[in-house]
């Protein structure tokens, strides 16, 4: 297949096109470059910022030349804390991208879409695995931007489109050094900052209703999650989906101080842990349900927590 990869340039985005690379497929990438590292990818790369006025056009232009079978989004700005500062931006620029992808794919009748959602959707959900099914109460802006970007790929249906939303859960490793997650804006990739430093990595509260008073979360493979793309974008090639949306984790919740305790053997190094205060908005437990993507997809992740923290420190 011939593929059109959004922020491919990035993190995830540069293991989504080495993997599609490797399963025989061809990729263009448009990316913005604000994050993204021309040094990570091989593929022709578009520089455009998909929330300007003229990004409809070119982008039509680019897929009526290219005659793409998919397209896999994944360009956003992703910052948590940042959304909650800069509302108005991170609309602007996701839902606003997202938008002018939309009347582009339109217009050159494009009709297969891989969204980059996000657990960020769910809010605090209060069950042990939280299921698509699950309403979603986004707390943040950057989860808003998610949930309605969801709804705008499922109302782009009234013109054809076929669209998979795949809400990530907490990413982490890497598949190579030259693809490392330089941004250090998750727990791995600051705690590995902070040991290579010589500080000590910060525990967010220890009073949390878990067994360890720390919080828990499902951590998923850059590469597991690389797949899980394809296998979507495999899925909307048939002639009917059953679901539009799907949880990519491993099932398995590791808490805080467990992902540390990986980090001091994957490093070699039994660093100090610094304790600090629950900070505002941090759902105690957040582990993906992920029957609904084993079964439809067939998908399954392979790699577990001690080698998600030793590829992402291998990689460091």
């Amino acid at each position: 297949m011939k593929l059109l990869v959004t922020g491919g340039a990035g993190y995830i985005g540069s293991h989504v096109v080495r993997a599609a690379e490797a399963a025989g497929h061809s990729c263009v990438v448009v990316d913005n470059l604000s994050t993204g590292l021309v040094a990570r990818i091989s593929s022709p790369i578009v520089e455009l910022e998909l929330a300007s006025a003229d990004a409809p056009e070119l982008l039509a232009k680019l897929m009526k030349q290219h005659r793409f079978d998919s397209v896999i989004h994944l360009a956003a700005r992703k910052q948590v804390g940042e959304s909650v500062q800069k509302p108005e931006e991170y609309f602007l620029e996701n839902l606003g991208g997202l938008a002018n992808l939309l009347l582009a794919m339109r217009e050159a009748q494009l009709m297969s879409l891989v969204f980059s959602s996000s657990a960020a959707t769910y809010g605090m959900p209060d069950v042990d695995k939280v299921s698509e099914d699950y309403p979603g109460v986004p707390i943040n802006p950057y989860g808003q931007t998610k949930l309605i970007g969801e709804m705008m790929v499922r109302n782009a249906a009234v013109w054809g489109l076929k669209g998979v939303n795949l809400r990530y859960f907490n990413v982490a490793g890497a598949g190579s050094a030259d693809l490392a997650d330089t941004a250090a804006l998750n727990l791995i990739p600051i705690a590995i900052n902070a040991v290579k430093s010589g500080k000590a990595p910060v525990v967010f509260g220890t009073d949390y209703p878990t067994p360890d008073g720390s919080c828990i979360r499902d951590y998923v493979h850059v590469e597991d999650l690389a797949l899980a793309h394809l296998a979507a974008v495999d899925y909307l090639a048939e002639d009917a989906q059953e679901f539009s949306t799907f949880n990519v984790g491993t099932g398995i919740g590791a808490s805080v101080i467990e992902v540390l305790d990986a980090l001091k053997i994957a490093s070699g190094i039994d660093f100090e842990v610094a304790i600090g205060e629950r900070r505002p908005g941090d759902p105690p437990r957040l582990v993906a349900d992920v029957s609904r993507i084993e079964k439809t997809l067939g998908f399954r992740t392979k790699h577990d927590l001690a080698a998600i923290v030793q590829s992402a420190w291998d990689a460091s």
